[in-house]
């Protein structure tokens, strides 16, 4: 079975816009949790105008399933993930004004800083994933940092299956069986909804992991939106 990582930024964002502590984060990643998820993933920033720092540590006293933290292998970052000790660290090569992950590592250029900074974690007890595209080229040399996972970057795979392109699948199928064979589990995310996990699913094979915050959200936000509004009904008669 597929495990399913819920992202909770979005929450923070919420909470963020307009101060305080509603909704209060920390009670709605222990009551996913309860919903049956199988892991918890943020991704703080250096504005932190989303997850804070703070939230990464309190979250630990919290999450009693997988707990992932992605970001950038800043020295900030690195430092809170070493304090944290998470289940996983997911590394994203984001540029620190990144509104979101819009690209895998070049896990060529980069191989010997990603084996340093892997090798770190590791020592810490820490499972480490390295956010990729499917070139089978960064998927050997991803192997050769050391890392325990990958995590198949999905944005493309979302876009073009949303127009219809179902043969969008088959970069992933086929960067799967090589991580297979190079020892990577596989994980995967970014724009994976509703409409299209379940065709991913079928096509990847051994995918140990999904983290799906944006899209998850969403479709709680407006599936619950009726729900809600009859109780506020109700309550008025």
């Amino acid at each position: 079975m597929t495990k399913l990582s819920v992202n909770i930024n979005k929450i923070a964002t919420l909470r963020n816009s307009r101060g305080g502590n509603v909704p209060d984060l920390l009670k709605v990643a222990s009551d996913i949790e309860g919903f049956g998820t199988q892991g918890i993933t943020i991704h703080p920033r250096p504005d932190e105008r989303h997850i804070r720092y703070q939230d990464a540590r309190d979250l630990k006293n919290v999450v009693t399933t997988e707990y992932n933290i992605e970001g950038n292998p800043i020295k900030s970052f690195m430092d809170l993930v070493l304090e944290v000790k998470p289940t996983q660290v997911t590394l994203v090569p984001d540029a620190v004004d990144a509104i979101t992950s819009n690209a895998g590592w070049d896990t060529i250029t980069h191989q010997s800083f990603l084996q340093e900074v892997i090798k770190e974690f590791q020592k810490n007890g820490i499972r480490t994933s390295i956010f990729i595209d499917t070139d089978k080229k960064l998927i050997e040399a991803a192997a050769k940092t050391g890392a325990d996972r990958i995590e198949l970057y999905t944005e493309d795979f979302a876009t073009q299956f949303g127009l219809g392109n179902k043969d969008v699948v088959k970069p992933y199928t086929e960067a799967a069986i090589l991580a297979n064979k190079l020892g990577l589990g596989i994980n995967a995310g970014h724009d994976l909804s509703l409409d299209n996990i379940q065709f991913f699913k079928e096509n990847i094979p051994n995918l140990a992991e999904v983290s799906i915050g944006h899209a998850l959200i969403a479709e709680s936000l407006y599936l619950g939106l009726e729900n809600v509004v009859n109780m506020y009904l109700h309550r008025l008669k």
